[in-house]
């Protein structure tokens, strides 16, 4: 797992450090030692702790101005033992909502299972993001499986062309507007 980085081709556009709006603001990264893991697999540094011991982050870009956000995770989704969406929701979406961002490209490639739980704090999240929405783009299969046993598509748009393989090869802005019209188009026919 030390071996899986964060995308870091956009850093040229954003860098969640340097962001005064960023929980991630201000933090240093040191490159040179592995403190963080997940089941005692260590992971790179440049992921980011937001309270989960088996779920890390990485903001790759936000646009206050457009009011979105992307960000790619690393570990195991656990709300059943681990709470993670709690931790998430409070430690990192509250902090975000209260920028102005409501709409989210989750990016979880590297999510290697996911175990659910009660859905009340995806519940709230979706209901704060008012006229934004919540994608997950390439997700795994059987992670997305799971996800729609816990009923966590009422809230998360996930599967179907959100499996945008080639999002590396765009830019942030392009990723977005190719997100935003899949979800124009979902939200209109729903």
């Amino acid at each position: 797992m030390h071996e899986i980085e964060p995308y870091y081709n956009w850093l040229k556009y954003y860098d969640a450090s340097n962001d005064p709006q960023s929980p991630f603001y201000g933090k240093e990264y040191n490159y040179d030692l592995y403190s963080e893991n997940i089941y005692g697999y260590f992971i790179d540094p440049a992921w980011d702790f937001f309270g989960s011991e088996t779920l890390y982050m990485k903001v790759l870009f936000a646009n206050y101005e457009e009011g979105f956000i992307i960000i790619e995770f690393i570990g195991e989704w656990n709300d059943a033992i681990n709470n993670d969406i709690m931790h998430l929701k409070r430690n990192f979406i509250e902090h975000i909502l209260s920028t102005g961002i409501n709409k989210f490209i989750l990016i979880g490639e590297n999510i290697l299972n996911f175990h659910g739980s009660d859905d009340s704090y995806y519940e709230e999240w979706f209901e704060e993001v008012e006229d934004g929405w919540i994608a997950a783009l390439n997700f795994r299969d059987f992670v997305e499986s799971e996800m729609a046993n816990f009923e966590i598509d009422s809230y998360i748009n996930f599967g179907g062309k959100l499996q945008v393989m080639n999002w590396r090869t765009l830019t942030p802005m392009a990723l977005y507007q190719v997100v935003a019209s899949l979800m124009q188009r979902r939200l209109s026919v729903g």
